[in-house]
């Protein structure tokens, strides 16, 4: 690690209607590490990168870019700083391609003052080749998978030669090989004297790739600690303001009879007579690699994709699901991967959310109960732990984790029979999953069937029941509790099959 000073970001002030953001922040960057933010969400984690970015304006504070004072008004200032940013939320333009995507704004030309696609596709080649990608520079990005489009991301900011590089939640979208991928270059790029912001909720992840960890909680300064004395209990406890016991919530009980079925299930592209049962009470994980075909099943169940071949049983009777109405009307509610493109609503309010899926419980023809309305609305701000000013505040002005628990407030609402949670603790802090468990062990209590797809193997582990194990499209295993290990989920997830 570096021991030069590159960046310092000294009292910075941001203010929201209703909220103070950051309350007198302070941040040091050294050349050549890599320094965790650590806070649970709506801590200000983001706002500061934000006001780094030159997306937010502070109202109070200085910054610092080795040792001389700099202002940082627009995206335009940071970058002519050498400061690139990876934001948790993607911000690609789907319908262009790889290529364009890189180089937005930035186009080589022609000697006619037109874009030189031919050069733009040659040195987007040069730079995906550069870090062993085999990703298709001419590809339409809206067609890449969601971990494709967070590696197109890292390259982008990665092209600018940065000095400063934020990373939020960079891990969040991918496979284990992409992760092993993206640490050995931020190896390389501290090697080089590259300073790097790294913001993650996964505390294994910071005692692998940091050098110091400061914590924010509220939106003000807690501390700074040098991550090989760093004690996971005590960060915790900064980060929350109090001790957490009990981080997975299970009560194991006797799973009922089955209330899901599917049989032979084949969508004519990547599954392959998917086969499982699950039962009242019980809590079903869903392991494998990005791409396995996991997100690709639920929404099959829940009738966004339909299948070529197959069937689908609900409390034992042949249904058909043609439309995600359709599931709700049978009691299934659906918790999608991507809460940016499948679930939010970031322009309306976060009441307006989270009872989309209820209106018919306020609203009878033309009477409008709005204290009913705000009744199931202050129900799921509480349980959820929901940071937001009021119930009026627009969605996207949250952080991303709490958006993630508004989109989990709003099946809860419709108190579903089978909830289908695709990583549905992604971007989310400690404090929050553990809230988050304490909820999923509660509704399989009440006799809830919950199916839970994630990447993270310790949740899987410790959360469910039995664990179905997936690998190109096919179940290659389903192990129960007693035999759960990280170990035998990836020697399965990584067996090849034709």
């Amino acid at each position: 690690m570096g021991t030069g000073v590159l960046l310092q970001m000294e009292h910075i002030k941001k203010e929201f209607p209703g909220v103070v953001a950051l309350k007198d922040v302070s941040l040091e960057l050294r050349s050549g590490e890599v320094h965790a933010l650590l806070g649970e969400n709506g801590a200000g984690k983001s706002t500061l990168i934000k006001v780094l970015g030159g997306i937010y304006k502070a109202e109070n504070g200085n910054i610092r870019i080795g040792g001389k004072p700099v202002v940082i008004a627009t995206v335009q200032d940071a970058q002519s700083n050498d400061i690139a940013i990876i934001h948790q939320e993607l911000v690609l333009v789907p319908y262009m391609t790889v290529a364009e995507n890189i180089f937005m704004g930035r186009e080589p030309l022609t000697k006619s003052l037109t874009v030189d696609f031919r050069k733009m596709n040659i040195d987007a080649r040069e730079i995906l080749n550069s870090f062993e990608s085999n990703i298709n520079p001419k590809a339409e990005v809206g067609r890449l998978t969601i971990a494709d489009q967070q590696m197109v991301e890292i390259f982008k900011a990665l092209s600018f030669n940065s000095r400063i590089l934020v990373m939020d939640e960079p891990t969040s979208s991918l496979s284990e090989k992409d992760v092993s991928f993206l640490f050995g270059t931020i190896r390389k790029l501290k090697k080089s004297g590259v300073g790097i912001i790294y913001i993650s909720h996964r505390m294994d992840e910071l005692k692998q790739i940091t050098d110091r960890i400061t914590i924010l909680r509220d939106g003000e300064y807690i501390g700074t600690r040098n991550t090989a004395e760093a004690d996971n209990d005590e960060l915790i406890s900064m980060m929350v303001g109090r001790k957490l016991a009990n981080y997975y919530v299970r009560d194991y009980g006797t799973a009922g009879e089955p209330v899901l079925e599917v049989r032979n299930l084949n969508d004519g592209k990547l599954l392959k007579d998917v086969s499982f049962e699950l039962k009242k009470g019980e809590i079903l994980g869903f392991a494998g690699l990005v791409g396995a075909g996991r997100s690709e099943v639920m929404k099959c169940i829940f009738g966004i994709d339909q299948f070529a071949k197959g069937e689908i049983r609900i409390n034992g009777e042949k249904v058909v699901i043609r439309n995600p109405e359709d599931a709700m009307k049978m009691g299934v509610g659906f918790v999608p991967e991507s809460r940016k493109i499948e679930a939010i609503f970031p322009a309306r309010s976060v009441m307006y959310n989270i009872t989309l899926k209820v209106i018919k419980k306020f609203i009878r023809g033309i009477f409008f109960n709005r204290e009913k309305e705000a009744s199931i609305t202050g129900k799921y701000v509480k349980d959820m732990r929901i940071k937001t000013a009021t119930y009026a505040q627009l969605v996207e002005n949250l952080s991303g984790g709490n958006q993630q628990k508004v989109v989990i407030s709003r099946w809860l609402a419709t108190e579903p029979k089978i909830l289908i949670l695709d990583e549905p603790t992604k971007g989310v802090d400690v404090a929050a999953k553990a809230e988050i468990y304490a909820i999923m062990n509660e509704l399989v209590k009440q006799g809830v069937a919950i199916i839970m797809v994630s990447s993270e193997l310790p949740e899987v582990i410790n959360m469910s029941d039995r664990v179905i194990v997936m690998s190109n499209g096919r179940i290659m295993t389903c192990l129960p509790k007693e035999e759960l290990s990280q170990e035998k989920i990836m020697r399965f997830a990584t067996q090849l099959v034709a």
